[in-house]
């Protein structure tokens, strides 16, 4: 049981001031290091071999999750009781939820990613909005696919709001970072891989991919920025540009959104009768 007072109570210790620097990109690439906040992040991380590294927690919040502070424990990470203000200084929200994690990174080779001969993949090629980034990671998480990779003009794979908007996702499935488009979308057809890309002004409709039965095979989406996006030469390495049809009078959809309908539509039909075959197989 957590004791009665916190033993940080100082927003101005070193060790505070270390975990406080993270928020910012070169103090977590120098570190390599980020943020995780909150039980459900916290709880991934636990999970995660070697990458919970240090955890602060309000005495409530240790008393409230408190298995979550066993996991963390049984990780191997620091604890620290802290008070309010502490974590107030730590965290990025408005409304802090009482736990912080420092974790490793986590990111994983694009070699290793090719090399485990995926079948769904998300690229997210010119991201820049941390959130969306995250959302797309959570899309695909669920939708199945085998992995991500956020190309070096996307945001920070380690933005505490792409980690936020992940919702623990981040820590369920290899994600490349930094890696050119170009060398992205080469290494993934040599492994097999169809690239598609998502585009409002596809030549290509989405239903009809579907309808035509040629999704079922291994697939990597590629998503462009939410503003405008997926330039002309990044649209000529793919083997089809596809857009989402609009059916009723929105004028479109945001990234976040055409990417789930995107990976589930893949998803389904790589799950459908004939579906996604092994790429050894002939």
């Amino acid at each position: 049981m957590p004791s009665a007072s916190p033993e940080l109570i100082s927003p101005r210790s070193p060790r505070v001031s270390a975990a406080r620097r993270l928020a910012k990109r070169n103090f977590r690439g120098k570190e390599r290091l980020f943020l995780a906040e909150g039980p459900q992040a916290v709880r991934e991380a636990a999970g995660y071999a070697d990458t919970l590294v240090e955890l602060f927690a309000t005495v409530e919040a240790a008393e409230r999750y408190a298995d979550i502070i066993g996991e963390a424990r049984t990780a191997g990470a620091r604890v620290h009781l802290a008070s309010e203000d502490v974590i107030a200084e730590i965290s990025t929200t408005v409304t802090p939820q009482g736990l912080v994690g420092v974790c490793r990174f986590l990111d994983t080779p694009f070699e290793e990613i090719l090399a485990a001969r995926p079948k769904l993949v998300a690229v997210l090629a010119h991201v820049r909005d941390p959130g969306n980034a995250g959302t797309v990671l959570r899309c695909a998480d669920a939708a199945g696919a085998e992995a991500v990779v956020l190309t070096d003009a996307s945001v920070d794979l380690y933005n505490p709001k792409a980690v936020r908007a992940s919702v623990g996702s981040l820590f369920h499935l290899p994600v490349a970072v930094g890696v050119p488009v170009e060398r992205a979308v080469a290494g993934l057809k040599d492994a097999g891989v169809r690239i598609l890309a998502a585009d409002g002004a596809g030549e290509d409709d989405l239903d009809d991919e579907l309808d035509k039965g040629t999704m079922g095979g291994p697939t990597a989406w590629v998503f462009g920025n939410e503003a405008w996006g997926l330039p002309e030469e990044t649209r000529a390495l793919a083997d089809a540009v596809v857009r989402v049809p609009i059916h009723g009078k929105a004028e479109s959809l945001n990234l976040a959104t055409a990417a789930a309908v995107c990976l589930y539509a893949s998803a389904r039909a790589q799950r459908a009768s004939g579906g996604c075959r092994s790429v050894t197989e002939s």
